[in-house]
Parts: C-alpha cells; structure tokens; sequence
C-alpha cells in the first residue's frame, strides 16, 4: 500500500504539472491523499466552495478510477454539452511496468553487489512513487477541468460526484457494453470519412480543423521524442550506479593513495546519479506528461469538430428532406419543424463550439509557456549542480 500525502514544500509544488490554470477560489478542488490497493487507487476529492448549490462549504468523499470515466462518459452522452470540449479523461492507474522491473531486480540480485541492488531498489521505488503521484495529479486535472467550466461545473452528476458521500457503486463495463463502445467507435470512424466529403461553410472551423489534425501529429512525434529522451537520462542515472559500485569494489582491494581517490569518485558518480535522475524526473513531469496530456486534450477538441459537422450533415440533409416534402407536397409541415431544429442545433453548436476552441488556444499557450520556463530553470539549476560537483572533484583531486 503506497500513499501520497499533501505537499506543502516549494519543490513539490514546482514539479506538478499545470495544464489549467483556475483562479476562482470560489469553487476549488483538489485531491490531497490516494491509497494504491494493488490495481485499484482509492482518490479523496477534497472540495471547498462557497456556492449555495452545495450544501456544505467543504468536504471530502473517496472515489475509484471508475467513478471519473463514469463521469466523464455522462458529460460526452449528454446533449446539451456537445458544443463544449469535455475534459479527456484520465487514463487508468497503471503500475505494471515499475513492478516488473522490481520483480527483475529481484532475480538478479544474485548478480550485483549489496550496495548496487540497494541503490537500484530506491531508483524502482522513487520511480513507482513518480507514476503514482502522475495518476493522483491527471485525475485532479480533471476534476479542475471541469469546476473551472462555466457550463460543466453546473452539472449535476458533477455535483454528485463531489457531494454524494457514499459508493458511487459504478461497475466495470461488461464485455457486450464494451463491444457496444468499440463498435460505435468503428461507426464514428467511418462516419467521420463520410462527412469529411461535405463542404465546410465557416472558414474559422475549417482552419482549426486542419490545424489540430497537424498539431495532434506533431505533439505525437514531440511525446514520443520527449519520452526517449526521459528514458536516456534513467539510463544514464541507472549507469552512474554501476560505475560508483565499480569504484567502491575497486577501492576495497587498494591500499595505497589510489584508494582515496577511487572513493572520492565513487561519492562523485553517487551525487551525480542523484542529479541526473532529478532531471529525467522533472523532464517527465514538465514535458512528456504536458505532452501526453494536450495529445489528449487535442482528441477532445477533434471530438467537438466531430459532432458539428454531424449536426452540419443533418442539416443539409434536412434541406434535402424539405425539399423533397415540398416537391411532394407531403409532411411539408415536419419537414420544416425538423429542418428548423437541425438549424438550431448547427448554430448553437457552431456559437458555443468558436468559444471552446479560442478559450482552447489560449489555455494552451498559457500552460506551455509556463512549464517549458519552469523546465529551463530547472535544467539550468540541475547542470550548474552537476558543473559544481565535477568542478568540486577536480580540485580535490588536484590538491592532493
């Protein structure tokens, strides 16, 4: 059982990654503690508002994984909510990989020194902890996604969600109604190539459509770079342990001079491993998962452009449909009603959808620029750290 409790230093709050930034402090959310029960994280919602919708000012319920999808999935089956960008939801807490490098360590420990398999322990265990304040921190996002939504924050199963102080009692999907989501998913996609053919009337949409296709590939390119490159930092931290164990095992048979200088660089690539997994650490958090994160938020917009252009298809079939009615002179009347709801809908969501995508855009600039200046002075302040360490070392050796 792991669990993460409320961070209150300066260096924990600078590592979180802000992909929204929610100044109302009349309606806040946060989740300052998880329990991981094997697969299954238990998060507390803490919520403090001062809305009268609510009936207390503050409190706190506990809610699984589940409970966020089901949220989210009621906010993208409802209607009313279709010209908006639903917050994508969080992935699903997974521990695996950093369980199964435990569980290689362990049958290799027969193969390394005490002091190697200690310091790779504590590397598997520090990384665990990072995914699991990740999955604490993209569920948390979420949520202040939504309370920051001036529509969104209304909903009442949002309110439930936060509010209800019992089990949601939401299952697992079945297979048939998992078979039911992929096989809409496989009609959305052949759907999408239909519509494709119809041609755009607002050139806003149409310009934010073909920017999002390529901003999604190249924020997917950008994640899979930024990914390999968090990987070779690890690495890197990971070798300077075989290299300090090398040197305290080559010491222990030296006994001459030699054997202080193979400590002191023994304790150099210690402190420069602590450095250099510092760095693959706020790497992950600054870049990859903002990365991971907008490749996601994309989709969600994409989702948006989706529904309008079904409602623009409906609408011009409609048109169809009157036309037809009137060449007939049959059910002219509910040709006309139902050319006029589409015409309704098209609009709202064409209205309501221009403001999700420009608020969008600014949402998006803002948490970029404010977490790749954070990751800059980050790397700075890791590289005058490393710069010291060695410089430190060479006069060392040097003086003696």
């Amino acid at each position: 059982m792991a669990s993460t409790p409320e961070e209150n230093d300066n260096d924990s709050k600078l590592r979180s990654v802000s992909v929204d930034l929610n100044n109302d402090t009349s309606f806040m959310i946060d989740i300052p503690d998880a329990l991981c029960e094997r697969d299954k994280v238990k998060f507390t919602v803490h919520t403090k508002t001062t809305l009268g919708t609510f009936q207390k000012p503050e409190f706190s319920v506990l809610r699984q994984h589940e409970d966020f999808i089901w949220l989210h999935d009621t906010l993208v089956e409802t209607e009313e909510y279709a010209g908006h960008i639903i917050p994508p939801s969080p992935p699903k807490p997974d521990f695996e990989s950093p369980r199964e490098k435990m569980h290689k360590l362990g049958e290799g420990e027969a193969t390394m020194t005490k002091e190697e398999y200690t310091k790779m322990k504590q590397e598997l265990e520090a990384e665990y902890l990072a995914v699991f304040k990740k999955t604490v921190q993209v569920h948390e996002v979420f949520l202040q996604r939504l309370s920051s939504h001036p529509v969104l924050s209304k909903d009442r199963n949002f309110q439930i969600f936060l509010e209800y102080d019992q089990d949601l009692s939401v299952r697992r999907k079945n297979a048939k109604e998992m078979f039911g989501g992929f096989f809409r998913n496989m009609v959305k996609t052949a759907d999408e190539v239909i519509i494709s053919g119809i041609k755009e009337v607002d050139d806003f949409f149409d310009q934010e459509k073909t920017f999002l296709l390529d901003y999604y590939n190249k924020i997917r390119d950008a994640t899979t770079k930024a990914e390999k490159m968090t990987r070779t930092h690890k690495n890197v931290a990971d070798d300077y342990i075989h290299f300090s164990a090398t040197l305290n095992s080559l010491s222990a048979d030296e006994s001459t001079a030699l054997k202080m200088y193979l400590l002191k660089l023994a304790e150099l690539f210690e402190k420069l491993r602590k450095v250099e997994g510092r760095v693959a650490s706020d790497e992950d958090l600054k870049l990859t998962e903002l990365l991971r994160y907008y490749m996601r938020d994309i989709q969600a917009a994409k989702d948006l452009l989706y529904r309008r252009a079904r409602a623009l298809a409906d609408y011009e079939s409609s048109n169809k449909a009157l036309d037809k009615a009137r060449l007939k002179s049959k059910e002219v009347q509910q040709a006309e009603e139902h050319q006029q709801l589409c015409c309704q809908k098209f609009e709202k969501l064409s209205e309501s959808g221009k403001r999700e995508l420009i608020s969008f855009k600014g949402r998006r600039v803002v948490a970029f620029r404010k977490n790749l200046i954070e990751m800059a002075e980050l790397e700075i302040k890791h590289a005058k750290s490393s710069v010291s360490l060695l410089q430190s070392c060479i006069d060392m050796l040097k003086t003696n």
